[in-house]
């Protein structure tokens, strides 16, 4: 493994590609969320959707890089240390996200084959993987909808244990994945980030 640049930091490659997978993620939700003030068949909702879709496979390679950079650079210790019971939550919780990161545009992705649609991204064609099946390409829809609402869950409770650990808890499990100086661990820890 290697070290990071900082101590107590994450390393710079792994903070902007967390904060850039945060603005696709809210990217992705707000085009889908927002076509709906359109009318059906109009340019602008169709864009909202082109958008989605590309985005959102956009999201699919940019986990495949998170993933690699888990693996390859070491993971900053919190300081002061959690307990073992919130280690085994955060765990659990970076899972759910790696596995909704994954399964959301996969699902998408399906949905769309079943559809017997192409899935744009900036100006390609992603292959089918999958023919054309209407049944199950509603099947497909109700859950990637259904797992998108999880997703808001998901992504409110990680947003809410970081500022639970750098407010309440009084640690640097915020601190370590901010960008630039401001996530200095050189903060004492009583110290909050403006």
């Amino acid at each position: 493994m290697t070290t990071n640049d900082t101590v107590g930091r994450y390393h710079p490659l792994a903070i902007g590609v967390h904060w850039l997978m945060l603005a696709l993620l809210i990217a992705v939700y707000a085009s889908i969320e927002l076509r709906g003030i359109f009318p059906k068949g109009s340019d602008p909702r169709d864009a909202m959707k082109t958008w989605h879709e590309m985005l959102g496979m956009t999201i699919f390679g940019l986990v495949f890089v998170r993933l690699a950079l888990r693996l390859v650079l070491r993971s900053p210790v919190i300081t002061p240390a959690p307990p073992d019971w919130q280690r085994f939550l955060a765990s659990a919780m970076h899972a759910a996200l790696y596995a909704f990161l994954v399964a959301m545009p996969l699902l998408g992705w399906l949905m769309m084959s079943a559809k017997g649609k192409a899935v744009p991204f900036f100006g390609l064609q992603v292959p089918a993987l999958i023919g054309p099946d209407k049944a199950l390409a509603h099947d497909i829809e109700d859950i990637h909808e259904l797992i998108g609402v999880v997703g808001y869950y998901l992504i409110g409770l990680h947003a809410g244990a970081a500022l639970f650990h750098h407010y309440l808890m009084r640690d640097d499990t915020l601190r370590r994945m901010l960008p630039g100086s401001r996530g200095s661990s050189a903060r004492p820890a009583g110290v909050s980030v403006t």
